[in-house]
């Protein structure tokens, strides 16, 4: 064999090695992300078979608590790539990684107070957005019960993002679907008044999903406690104690991240109270259509989540091979799969509305045929939904946050959400025209957000980067 064959096999045996390597990492972190989603989607179904009006406030509830929860959540996945950075540097490190997953607890509990205070008025933000006064009512009670959730689920991501860093993210996933049967459980019995609980309706969701981030946040507590692997980092030993410099870092690393990540929830959240605005027939259709695409946004995002650590361990490393083969290898599986996705949407859109309402029920037939038109235009930003995804992940391994947050800033709301308007009201295109505007917003981030990775990677480490790690 000859030195260039030699060379070529050796090449091609770190690209399966990448492969193996990031779908071993993403797999339990694509479940997990689903479990949480099934846990969003179970409120979904429970809630549509109370009728169109409990399933519009519902849907209203959840997108009005997203926008400030994910800004924490933000913050929350800043934990991941500088951990994974301190690990790429220094494999054995035990301290400073204790230090930034105590900091980010820390900032858990911190970013959660302005939450809760925002989130008991949700009634009368609604209202003042213009919503129908009775679903806004019952919106609001929702709310109240569901806002308890952020701060066990902030400390759930905290954690996963140490066990993930220590590419162990599997009983993540065995804690989150225990959730998930018992949301279903608590969903079913709290909102119809099943094994002898009370009958609360759609607030009874907001207490199932509450009790079920609780749950979550125990399970994960022991596991780190108690589990060898992770106990010799003593996570909780001296949580009193602050870290001022690492505090400010994670912030610092963590606005932008949290910005993106609003900008880009808030718009889908923008969506559904424009689509208030048209009826509430358009709110159940979108509700339906978001949640389809939400389960399969768990791919790219559990991508995301690995290749910020599968970068962040070669940017911790100074490899720059390394940091490519980790990046190209994530986008190319996310596009793939988002690729089928959008075929699905196209092939059998009642089969996946079914699993949200009865589609032989003459009351859902309006709710059906349009939630039918919203997957079809869901099914055109599938590719460049998870490009930009997995995009953001590989920048975030490189700490590059800044820039990403500028760009969701311009593509989501100056482009996407203006053109959305433009097209559904004064032009009269309703629904169709804010999932299209949808569409051109993440078709924009995700060009810009690529075209920053391919400058990144020609120029390899810089000087600053060097420093950086």
């Amino acid at each position: 064999m000859t030195a260039i064959d030699t060379g070529a096999t050796a090449r091609g045996n770190l690209w399966r090695d990448e492969i193996r390597a990031t779908v071993g990492l993403a797999w339990p972190m694509i479940l997990t992300n689903m479990g949480q989603t099934a846990m969003h989607a179970t409120d979904v179904m429970i809630l549509g078979r109370l009728g169109p009006n409990s399933l519009a406030a519902g849907a209203l509830g959840v997108n009005l608590f997203f926008l400030p929860m994910i800004f924490g959540l933000g913050l929350m996945l800043a934990t991941s790539p500088m951990m994974a950075t301190e690990l790429g540097r220094r494999r054995h490190s035990v301290r400073d990684i204790r230090r930034t997953v105590r900091q980010g607890l820390w900032l858990a509990v911190m970013i959660c107070v302005p939450i809760w205070l925002v989130l008991w008025h949700a009634d009368k933000v609604l209202l003042a957005m213009g919503q129908r006064p009775d679903l806004a009512a019952e919106a609001g009670h929702y709310v109240r019960w569901l806002q308890w959730s952020a701060l066990p689920f902030y400390g759930y991501i905290v954690l996963r993002s140490f066990i993930s860093a220590l590419e162990r993210p599997g009983w993540a996933l065995v804690i989150v679907f225990a959730a998930v049967v018992f949301n279903a459980l608590a969903n079913w019995g709290l909102v119809f008044g099943n094994f002898g609980l009370p009958a609360m309706g759609v607030a009874g969701s907001g207490v199932a999903t509450s009790l079920s981030n609780m749950l979550m946040f125990a399970g994960m507590v022991l596991v780190v406690a108690l589990q060898p692997r992770f106990r010799r980092y003593r996570i909780f030993g001296r949580f009193w104690r602050p870290d001022w410099p690492r505090f400010r870092a994670l912030l610092a690393l963590g606005l932008p991240i949290a910005a993106i990540l609003a900008f880009e929830v808030s718009i889908f959240n923008a969506a559904a109270l424009l689509m208030g605005l048209i009826d509430a027939t358009s709110v159940a259709a979108f509700a339906i259509a978001i949640q389809v695409a939400s389960i399969t946004f768990m791919v790219p995002l559990g991508l995301n989540q690995a290749v910020t650590v599968r970068v962040g361990l070669a940017f911790g490393a100074g490899d720059s091979e390394g940091i490519a083969r980790a990046g190209w290898t994530a986008l190319a599986l996310g596009v793939a799969f988002m690729a089928c996705t959008a075929i699905l949407m196209i092939s059998i859109p009642k089969v996946l509305i079914s699993g949200f309402v009865d589609i032989g029920n003459p009351i859902n037939a309006d709710v059906v045929a349009l939630a039918v038109t919203f997957l079809a235009f869901a099914a055109l930003f599938q590719i460049a939904d998870g490009a930009q995804a997995v995009g953001a992940g590989m920048l975030r391994g490189l700490h590059d946050t800044k820039v990403p947050m500028i760009y969701g800033g311009i593509g989501y709301w100056g482009i996407g959400l203006t053109l959305g308007v433009v097209l559904a009201f004064p032009m009269g295109l309703k629904g169709p025209g804010i999932w299209i505007g949808l569409s051109t917003g993440l078709i924009v981030v995700a060009v810009l957000l690529l075209a920053r990775w391919l400058r990144r990677e020609r120029l390899g480490l810089t000087s600053k980067d060097r420093a950086a790690i």
